[in-house]
This record gives C-alpha cells, sequence and structure tokens, in this order.
C-alpha cells in the first residue's frame, strides 16, 4: 500500500499497490535529430492514455541528461541520426543502463540494415518511421508504435549488452549444435515436407535462432515475420548470410524447393498453390488479415488446404493472435503444430493464443525448437522405411 498526500490540503490518501500502478504512466525518452520527428511521436505517445513523454533529445548529451533526470522506462531511437553515431551511442546505453529501446527507422536499404543491426546491440524492435499524424482517423502506423512501446515495457527480454553475441544476428552458425551432426534428411523427406514458420515481435532473432543451427538438406521453409516493406529484403539477406541454407524474398509463382527458405515480402501475403509440377509461392496485396500483411494466419491457412499431413508449423514470439487460427486448422488437417514456449519469447502472444485453442500440439523453448524439427522428420523417414 502507498500513501499520497496531497500538497494543498494535506489530506492522506491510500491506494493498493494495483491501483497505484494504474495511475503511473509509461515514461518514454524521444531521441531524434530530426525536430519535425521527436514532435510527430511526442503527438503520438502522448495520444495514448497510459503514456507520456517525459523528454525530447536532439543529440547524444541531451539524450544521456534526459536518462540520468528522467530515468525513462523505454526510449525510442533513430538510429541513422546525423548528429551522433545512433548505433554506438545504442550500444554504450545497453552497456551502461541498460532499457527497452525502439528503433525508429527509415523504409531504406541504408535503414534497414541500422535497424536490424540495432537488434543485435539489444534494441527490443523497431518500426518504421510514421510519415505523418492523423488523428481521429486511420492511425495504424502510430497505434503500432503505442503497442510496441507497451509491449518494449513488459518484455521478459534480458536487457543486457552483446545479445547478438550470445546467438544474434551477427553470430556464425555454430558448427557444434546437435542438429549439425546427425546425418542428412532421405529425399523422400525432403521433397515430401514443408515447414510455416510465423512469427511477429521479437521475430528477427528469434527466426534466426531456428534456421542457424539447421542443416542445409531441410524440406522447403515459407516464412512470415511481421515487417514493414523494404526490411524484408535486408533480413532475408542478413539470415542468408548467417545460414546453410538458402534464404531468399519469395517471388510470385516461385516454386519451392528443398534447401530453401522463402521469406514473405512486406508488401504481400505468402500462400502456397498447387501446380502440376508441384508447389509455388503465391503473393497477394490483399487487405490486411488480423491487422497485418503480410499475416500468419494467411500463409497457414493455405499449407492447411494444400498441404494436410505434410505440413509442419512453427508459431514464433510475437504480439496479437495472427498465426492462431491457421495452425489450429494445420493441425486439424494432419499436419504437426509447435509453438515456442512463454519463458523464451519477447511477447508471449501468438503462441499464447495457439495454445490457447488446441493449434499447437508441441510447446518448446527457442533453443530446442531445431532439434525437435529435426527430429519429427527423421520420425518420418522411419515410418516411411
Amino acid at each position: 500500500m502507498r500513501k499520497l498526500r496531497f500538497p494543498l490540503t494535506g489530506t492522506r490518501v491510500v491506494l493498493h499497490e494495483q491501483a497505484w500502478a494504474k495511475t503511473m504512466k509509461i515514461k518514454v525518452l524521444v531521441v531524434d535529430d530530426s525536430s519535425v520527428m521527436r514532435l510527430m511521436l511526442a503527438e503520438i505517445i502522448n495520444s495514448a492514455p497510459d503514456m507520456q513523454v517525459v523528454a525530447l533529445a536532439g543529440n547524444e548529451t541531451q539524450a544521456r541528461q534526459a536518462i540520468r533526470e528522467k530515468q525513462p522506462d523505454v526510449m525510442t531511437l533513430d538510429a541513422e541520426m546525423s548528429t551522433m553515431k545512433g548505433l554506438d551511442f545504442l550500444a554504450d546505453v545497453m552497456r551502461s543502463r541498460p532499457m527497452p529501446v525502439l528503433v525508429v527507422s527509415d523504409e531504406s536499404a541504408r535503414g534497414s540494415k541500422a535497424a536490424l543491426r540495432a537488434l543485435e546491440l539489444g534494441a527490443f524492435e523497431f518500426v518504421a518511421r510514421p510519415r505523418a499524424v492523423h488523428l481521429g482517423t486511420s492511425r495504424s502506423p502510430a497505434d503500432e508504435i503505442c503497442e510496441r512501446l507497451r509491449a518494449a515495457c513488459q518484455t521478459r527480454a534480458s536487457m543486457t549488452a552483446g545479445k547478438g553475441s550470445a546467438g544474434g544476428l551477427g553470430s556464425a552458425p555454430a558448427t557444434s549444435d546437435p542438429v549439425c551432426r546427425q546425418a542428412g534428411l532421405s529425399s523422400a523427406v525432403l521433397n515430401d515436407k514443408v515447414i510455416l514458420i510465423g512469427a511477429s515481435t521479437g521475430g528477427t532473432e528469434a527466426i534466426r535462432e531456428v534456421l542457424a543451427p539447421l542443416p542445409a538438406e531441410m524440406p522447403p521453409i515459407l516464412i512470415v515475420q511481421h515487417m514493414p516493406e523494404l526490411f524484408t529484403s535486408s533480413f532475408a539477406k542478413r539470415l542468408n548470410n548467417l545460414s546453410r541454407l538458402t534464404v531468399k524474398e519469395a517471388e510470385e509463382g516461385e516454386p519451392i524447393k528443398p534447401g530453401t527458405a522463402y521469406l514473405a515480402p512486406g508488401h504481400s501475403h505468402l500462400s502456397i498453390r498447387k501446380l502440376a509440377g508441384g508447389f509455388v509461392c503465391e503473393l497477394s496485396d490483399g487487405p490486411p488479415v488480423n491487422r497485418h500483411r503480410p499475416s500468419v494466419d494467411v500463409l497457414f491457412l493455405s499449407a492447411a488446404r494444400m498441404l494436410g499431413p505434410k505440413a509442419l508449423g512453427v508459431l514464433l514470439t510475437g504480439m496479437g493472435k495472427d498465426g492462431a487460427q491457421g495452425m489450429l486448422a494445420m493441425r486439424q488437417a494432419g499436419g504437426w503444430t509447435m509453438a515456442q514456449d512463454e519463458e523464451s519469447c519477447v511477447v508471449w502472444g501468438m503462441p499464447r493464443e495457439a495454445m490457447m485453442i488446441g493449434g499447437a500440439q508441441e510447446v518448446a523453448s527457442l533453443k530446442r525448437i531445431p532439434d525437435l524439427l529435426l527430429q519429427r522428420l527423421r520420425q518420418g523417414e522411419r515410418r516411411a522405411a
């Protein structure tokens, strides 16, 4: 219990801890060298009833002073600031005063590279730089920023420096992983199964952790990661450099082949279509599903229809419920499904929804998922033999 004294009346009011927590707002520090962007972000954040901007900083000195004096709960950071090296500043913050950091990045090749590097350094997540604020109308970019700030404050992820050194996007594949010491899969399994992966907040690191230990000889893998357009191209290239698999953005009508992982581009839904010669990628610019395009549900539902028992579905960390219904449909169609557990998730939203409705047959920590995938594939080999 806490006691508050109103300064003018001297009246004492006793609040239960839960009620006290509801009166507290998330304190946000906005760091950006553009005054226009600082004001735009402040308007977005202050429009939310549960958060407030406690300081605006246009350079490193101002940001450090604000961290000391205002003790923010979370920080937004422009990783491409011209007045200071944003990524160097982030690295220093994560060493000296670890906190959740939401990177606001330009949708360009340079911006996407900086955003992905920021995740290696310990940033919680990144969002595309908003172009305008339209209060009272459609505010999906603003809503996304506020949602991710809330998730950042609630995250279970470690706010320690060197995230990449413990297996982040900057790490090379670990050749000593148990999955890499085992014999390769038979051609029958490689050409009979398809792996589907869905993720959102925290998914860039989670997807890397799943793909990096896998051998080059794997069934086709199709991936949906909630990510802005143009970021997906850089993400696919980074994964390709860190994985034994070939990783690329999916293209319309492209045949899916073993040894290749296909990432949904940020502008389109990805689904599976069957042709006479096999399965191909299908891209669609249809309306968002569960507020997302690409949507995990679109991919998973197509896998349930087209693949049936040939599908292996994995749902990783993320906010919301995208993928839960699709995973249930995959399971009902005879596919095998697995969700990431709460402890290893950055945000236990999508996997939790899938578990609650019975979509996930198995639940596992992130580090166990590659081994469990291969175990399941080898069980299929033994049954076929």
